[in-house]
């Protein structure tokens, strides 16, 4: 075995002993069952993910094998009291958020979706028949959620969508296209937001596929390939084309944009918490290279220069630990607001995506092999960066609450 491989596999084994790093014993506000469910999914990312997800990523495939042993960790659904969910704290959840990304930024967008995003919206805006008939089966895991609301012209300005709902009898003709759409090409149960054609305003309608597995007619979903980022999650670009809803299917309190927002200010923590994981996880491994990689007859830990960089990037996942630990005592409290969230999305994304390239940089040439596990932490975090809106964005929504000005168009 070459060199490289020798010090790869001895990354990997350190890796897979999580240190999870915590230098200001932020885990010390854990309560027993929070401990648990940490060392829970802890656990199964190293005996589970880490030793597999490389290749899936490379190869730019699902990882199926996986589906079932997350459905056993009793996780998905999060927050969601009832309907089979867990009713995690959301500190609990935050810690399932950052030790699947401090795997894998794939798997934990999965489950972001699922149980944040499709569970949430319905969890939020469906009637009590909705989740009785969707949450019990997504919270198993039988079936697979998806939510799609961004699209091709539409990113940062998604509130301007132009999917179309158009009532007809006891079913609504849904137009459009979505793009970036996480599970998309798998889920059986896909939230599709679309501006009603008689008000003008956002609704929210439930596609389903069959009991064959199909989707309604006029519903298309084509994997967008080429990513560089997150490249074990399927997200496919969706056509719509005159696909048929049951008005049974029209999330019953889904009545605007502002809507869609609590949804998304519900779940923009967790971009946070993923953030958190992949700055743990980069900060890891180039501790765990540095101290193993000789040059020039030491090990290049021994280095002030790599000391330097070491300690700030401790520094700054700790910043972004303690803006995550305040975040979820604000969440549960019910005083967390969209712009707190966006200064936390806008914080986190931003320096994780630093750290994880500082980590790169530690691990010279062998940071770009997937062997040493932080490029594809570094790439995840350039998706991370853009989804739930780019630093940029979430700096003006801050400043429209602070100066009362709207800097939008």
């Amino acid at each position: 075995m070459s060199s490289k491989l020798n010090l790869a596999a001895e990354l990997t084994k350190d890796l897979t002993t999580a240190r999870g790093t915590d230098y200001y014993l932020l885990h010390d506000l854990l309560s027993d069952e929070e401990r648990e469910i940490r060392d829970r999914v802890r656990s199964f990312v190293d005996a589970d993910v880490l030793p597999i997800i490389n290749d899936y990523w490379e190869r730019a495939e699902f990882p199926f094998e996986l589906v079932p042993k997350l459905a056993k960790l009793g996780i998905v659904g999060g927050a969601i009291q009832g309907y089979g969910c867990p009713g995690l704290s959301r500190l609990a959840q935050g810690m399932v958020t950052l030790e699947l990304s401090r795997g894998d930024g794939s798997v934990n967008t999965f489950i972001g979706v699922q149980s944040g995003l499709a569970m949430g919206s319905i969890n939020m805006l469906g009637s009590p028949e909705q989740k009785q008939r969707w949450l019990p089966g997504l919270a198993t895991l039988d079936k697979i959620g998806a939510f799609a609301l961004t699209e091709p012209q539409h990113g940062s300005d998604s509130v301007a969508l132009e999917t179309s709902a158009r009532r007809d009898g006891d079913h609504w003709v849904l137009n459009g296209s979505k793009r970036w759409i996480g599970n998309g090409s798998i889920g059986h149960v896909v939230i599709v937001w679309a501006r009603d054609e008689a008000d003008g305003k956002v609704k929210g309608f439930v596609v389903e596929k069959d009991d064959q597995g199909a989707y309604p007619e006029g519903y298309t979903a084509e994997l967008i390939t080429g990513k560089i980022g997150k490249r074990a999650i399927w997200q496919p670009d969706i056509v719509l084309d005159n696909v048929r809803v049951p008005e049974a299917n029209r999330l019953a309190h889904a009545n605007g944009f502002r809507d869609v927002s609590r949804v998304l200010t519900a779940t923009r923590g967790g971009a946070s918490w993923e953030a958190a994981g992949h700055a743990v996880a980069a900060y890891e491994a180039a501790l765990t290279y540095a101290t193993h990689r000789q040059q020039f007859s030491k090990p290049i830990a021994a280095y002030q220069l790599v000391q330097n960089k070491l300690a700030t990037m401790l520094a700054e996942t700790t910043a972004i630990q303690l803006m995550c630990f305040r975040m979820a005592q604000l969440q549960e409290q019910g005083k967390l607001t969209g712009p707190m969230a966006s200064m936390a999305k806008m914080y986190t994304a931003s320096t994780a995506r630093s750290i994880c390239a500082e980590a790169r940089d530690i691990l010279g040439g062998n940071g770009l092999l997937l062997d040493f596990h932080v490029a594809r932490h570094m790439t995840d975090m350039e998706v991370v960066h853009t989804y739930e809106g780019t630093d940029s964005i979430q700096s003006l929504i801050i400043g429209r609450d602070v100066t009362g000005i709207s800097a939008f168009g």
